[in-house]
């Protein structure tokens, strides 16, 4: 982002050029850092490691973010966690085979698509294994959207969403829940018979099997503000992933509430965040914030329990009920003066954890309104 204006800079590239060790002027994290293009030049994808612990993931998050933030100051600018850019943009591609028939199928939906999204990949011992657990986690996955909610603008208006990234991202053909699959080759199946249909190489499903890595990979999540809300929703993916596994192990039929119903609580989460009622996970009622994070959390608990994360998990959505999600925080800085570049200002202080610096803005106002997760599986997490 621009550190005077808050407007996005298509800078990736350079970015990445400085990320390359054989340039001299990049610092020694070089190597053990990843970072990515993504399909627009404004947005970096951040890789971190397969972690066993929490707090190794979480050093990694923070540990990442700064180093990006170091080669994006070299190139002026400035790296802040915003699943959608607050301001107004048009968004520059990323040129290469891959995203130029991206741009050329999906026409304004790819030119539009500058989003961010947090993906957390949990390992698992078998296809067979992951899509059972596909099948248990589905009405599980709102509100971890809903906590991680941190998009209420779009285009230089509030577009009275927590997480409008959700609704840009559902314009894509494959996105969304699915039905349960009951089996890898059904699972299989329906990804070849998408694939059949010429529109999509990958499904872009809420959560699926990793193209890449023996993981289930659960992509609902927007990249989160503050990187303690990251590591709280990784903990619970990984502890989601840990219970339906057991459940399936058990012999435990997974609940069987048709898809359409899903994207109902998907849409509740992605329209109030943490702040109206979301669609509760069991009944598919509606039902207050507290009421649903107490149920995933009473869900979870055995899982959490086993990986010690029980505590951190219990702290950090008190936190996020109390203090409010990234969307929150978002509108309270505009609230402030009715100045979008202070919301990005105080984004990119709360990415580094670091006081919100709003000298020297000038902008307009707003117009308009591995194996079964257990202690030792691997956690990753992108934020792309």
């Amino acid at each position: 982002m621009d550190p005077d204006s808050g407007y996005p800079l298509p800078l990736a590239g350079e970015v990445l050029r400085l990320h390359d060790p054989a340039f001299p002027a990049v610092n020694h994290l070089a190597p053990v850092q990843m970072l990515a293009a993504e399909l627009q030049q404004e947005q970096l994808e951040a890789i971190t490691h397969p972690h066993a612990s929490l707090s190794g993931l979480s050093a990694e998050i923070r540990a990442g973010r700064a180093y990006a933030d170091s080669l994006a100051r070299m190139a002026g600018a400035r790296i802040a966690a915003l699943a959608t850019s607050p301001l107004p943009a048009t968004p520059q591609a990323t040129r290469n085979v891959r995203y130029d028939a991206l741009m050329e199928k999906f026409a304004l939906t790819a030119r539009e698509q500058l989003t961010c999204g947090y993906h957390v990949h949990v390992s698992v011992g078998s296809d067979e294994e992951g899509v059972a657990v596909l099948d248990r986690i589905r009405a599980w996955l709102p509100p971890l959207m809903a906590l991680s909610s941190n998009s209420p603008f779009w285009n230089g208006t509030d577009s009275g969403y927590a997480s409008f990234r959700t609704q840009a991202w559902n314009r894509w053909s494959s996105a969304g829940p699915t039905e349960v699959f009951g089996s890898a080759q059904a699972y299989q199946s329906l990804v070849e018979g998408l694939s059949g249909t010429g529109v999509v190489t990958s499904p872009d499903f809420d959560a699926r099997l990793s193209i890449r890595h023996p993981t289930v990979e659960v992509r609902v999540a927007d990249v989160c503000l503050d990187a303690r809300d990251a590591a709280l929703i990784a903990a619970l993916v990984r502890a989601l992933v840990e219970t339906a596994a057991r459940e399936w192990e058990a012999g435990q039929s997974p609940d069987m509430v048709p898809a359409a119903i899903l994207r109902q609580g998907a849409w509740r989460a992605s329209r109030w965040g943490t702040e109206g009622e979301l669609l509760h996970p069991v009944t598919h009622r509606p039902d207050t914030a507290r009421n649903v994070f107490d149920a995933l959390h009473g869900h979870v608990r055995e899982a959490l329990d086993d990986t010690g994360d029980a505590a951190y998990v219990t702290e950090s959505l008190q936190r996020i009920l109390v203090q409010g999600t990234g969307a929150s925080r978002q509108r309270q800085a505009f609230e402030r003066k009715g100045r979008l570049a202070d919301v990005v200002a105080l984004a990119t202080g709360l990415t580094h954890q670091e006081p919100a610096d709003y000298s020297g803005l000038s902008e307009p106002f707003l117009e308009g309104d591995g194996e079964t997760a257990s202690p030792s599986t691997d956690l990753a997490a992108l934020s792309v």
